[in-house]
């Protein structure tokens, strides 16, 4: 019956499990520091250099295996090793080059969000300015705007000069009240 209980209670959920102690410590390191380093690998794995430095390598080594004297020679022609060390480094280089990808696409995501919350906002303050503007205009109803009164007294003048009479215009900068007064003494004549 004891035993019974030590085994019912070992896999119970409500109580923690025994934590074993580990023979040798596990390595660790940081995601974010692992897949920075994976950037800058796919990074530089993108560049000229990488593509000039792997074709002067891969040259090198079958000049050598081809020109050499035949004690020298550690891969003969059909370079075996060669291909090893390449299919080696796409092996380690292609998981590197999707994880950096991943994150590029985990950072285009965030950023994505942030653009359609700031295009949400900037649309409901689109919005709530036409309903003012809207509102304003349903308030002035009939009220003159300044453009409507300029385009009447220019359409008076207008009449005015047809009918043969003189008008003479004012100036802003001669009249003696400023730009917006008014004068008797200047007018149509």
């Amino acid at each position: 019956m004891a035993e019974r209980d030590r085994r019912v209670s070992s896999t119970r959920l409500d109580q923690p499990r025994e934590t074993r102690r580990a023979l040798l410590p596990r390595p660790t390191m940081s995601q974010e520091t692992f897949g920075r380093w994976s950037e800058q690998f796919a990074r530089f794995m993108g560049t000229a250099q990488f593509l000039i430095a792997m074709t002067v390598f891969v040259v090198f080594w079958v000049a050598w295996n081809l020109v050499s004297p035949k004690d020298w020679r550690f891969d003969n022609y059909p370079f075996i090793f060669l291909t090893l060390m390449l299919s080696l480094q796409a092996s380690y280089a292609a998981p590197l080059i999707l994880l950096a990808q991943n994150r590029q696409a985990d950072r285009d995501r965030v950023a994505l969000e942030q653009d359609r919350a700031r295009d949400e906002r900037n649309l409901a303050d689109t919005e709530y300015l036409t309903r003012e503007v809207a509102s304003l205009r349903h308030a002035m109803g009939d009220a003159a705007t300044r453009d409507f009164l300029r385009s009447e007294l220019r359409g008076l003048l207008d009449e005015l000069e047809e009918r043969g009479l003189e008008v003479r215009r004012r100036e802003a900068d001669d009249s003696p009240t400023g730009p917006t007064g008014s004068s008797r003494e200047h007018g149509a004549t």
